[in-house]
């Protein structure tokens, strides 16, 4: 509507960064990101949840600050960027996918629609999800009760644990036949009427791999996850072409750049990407073209925590290569309703399209009340010429005189201090091009005198 389309021609500025987290569970984050018009976004991310707050706080806030949220592109890539010396993964991309979700939040909530309209709208209004998590005895009762719900389709895990005395190099056909137990019992009991998939967390070595999933095809596997580590296109290649069931590539694999491979050389069938992992909203996307472009399907990972679910979803609904979106039901029941509202609009086996703007959901007000809360805020903004200043224009327009400096310089990945800390506001600062992707960050000089200088200036 009218009033809708002027809010969004009223300059928006990132004005603090959030983070929360609580003692349990202690592996979730969560990222508020806020601005000067009240806009508060919402992102999450999931595992070593201290180290991320710190990635969040001490190297990214400081460029996001002060700037535009809808420019969601370019605080990816200046946020990738910054971190590519770190190896394009663990904690540092975790706070990025984090960010990243926060910024479409705003941006929804700032145009009052859901997030999947900003990708380009909706293929569909909802998808199937699967339960994750079974135990070893019962499957089959579990199964019926999975029906009851309306669910058709479950995951489980048994030859995870089995794997350890061998390291995966060998597996008897006496263990493997009572592995198939569980799955034997689900089909006892509910016939086909439920799909299973089977989830192997990398456990084993190619040949032991064949022999697992040749082993199950008579039980009508939805897909076999991770049977082995994905770290060889090739092997995962032969395991591939050795059996009828679909090989899924799971969330081990982080941005199009690893899982680009994988799919290229056939290796897998299915694609199965962490948004909380993978770069968030925008790089999750991606994957999605991309795997499209392969006809290969994507069924989104999710056993960690609420918002990510609301992020999937408005994956799934634009995708339509979407198959079909995780869920871990005692989660789904037990402790997301402790921190969010609403829940996930999960029912009779479907997720719904969310309706709210933006990602669709907030933290509850009690959560900010809980004894063992531990929030951190960071609200200052550093320019970096080129790269996060208002005149980029997405090339090389550093002037040659800049890089003089360099020479001066000593390797970034070296001093070992944050970026909050290293990186300055005033006079006296000098460039450095980060490895590989070519973009300029500032650090503050190593000598005290001209330190001391510069902040007299300042004053």
């Amino acid at each position: 509507n009218q009033f809708e389309l002027e809010s969004c021609s009223v300059k928006v500025k990132i004005t603090q960064i959030e983070t929360v987290r609580v003692s349990d569970p202690a592996d979730v984050i969560w990222v508020r990101v806020h601005t000067d018009t009240g806009l508060i976004g919402l992102g999450e991310t999931w595992y070593a949840s201290k180290t991320v707050e710190s990635a969040v706080h001490d190297h990214f806030a400081p460029l996001v600050v002060g700037r535009d949220p809808f420019a969601i592109e370019r605080h990816w890539l200046n946020m990738f960027r910054l971190s590519d010396h770190a190896g394009y993964g663990g904690a540092e991309l975790r706070a990025i996918s984090a960010i990243d979700m926060a910024l479409w939040d705003i941006k929804g909530q700032a145009t009052g629609v859901p997030v999947y309209e900003l990708l380009g709208g909706a293929v569909r209004k909802k998808i199937r999800v699967y339960a994750t998590g079974a135990p070893f005895e019962g499957c089959g009762d579990l199964a019926r009760e999975l029906i009851d719900d309306g669910i058709i389709a479950m995951k489980m895990g048994p030859t995870i644990p089995i794997a350890t005395p061998s390291e995966g190099q060998y597996l008897s056909p006496k263990v493997l036949d009572h592995v198939l137990k569980p799955f034997r019992d689900v089909r006892d009991a509910v016939g086909d009427d439920i799909k299973i998939a089977n989830d192997g967390h990398g456990k084993w070595a190619l040949p032991v791999a064949i022999q697992i999933a040749k082993a199950m095809e008579p039980l009508d596997i939805m897909w076999q996850e991770d049977l082995m580590p994905l770290l060889n296109p090739e092997a995962l290649r032969q395991l591939q072409e050795s059996t009828t069931t679909p090989v899924c590539i799971s969330e081990r694999l982080l941005t199009r750049w690893q899982l680009r491979d994988f799919i290229q050389n056939g290796a897998a069938q299915i694609v199965m990407p962490d948004l909380i992992w993978t770069g968030g909203i925008s790089e999750t996307h991606r994957i999605a073209v991309m795997a499209s472009a392969h006809q290969v399907p994507v069924a989104p990972h999710d056993a960690t925590g609420p918002v990510n679910i609301f992020a999937c979803a408005h994956i799934c609904m634009n995708s339509p290569n979407a198959m079909i979106m995780e869920h871990v039901r005692p989660y789904l029941y037990g402790w997301y309703g402790d921190f969010v509202d609403p829940l996930p609009p999960i029912e009779n086996g479907w997720l719904h399209a969310p309706q709210n703007p933006g990602i669709g959901t907030r933290l509850r007000p009690e959560v900010f009340d809980r004894s063992d809360v531990i929030l951190r805020f960071s609200d200052e903004s550093i320019m970096i010429p080129g790269m996060n200043d208002e005149g980029w224009t997405g090339g090389d327009n550093f002037p040659l005189d800049m890089w003089s400096d360099m020479e001066q310089m000593l390797d970034f990945r070296a001093q070992g201090d944050p970026i909050s800390d290293r990186l300055s506001r005033g006079s006296g600062d000098s460039p450095t091009g980060g490895p590989g992707g070519g973009i300029a960050t500032w650090f503050k000089e190593d000598d005290s005198s001209e330190s001391e200088s510069s902040e007299e200036d300042r004053q």
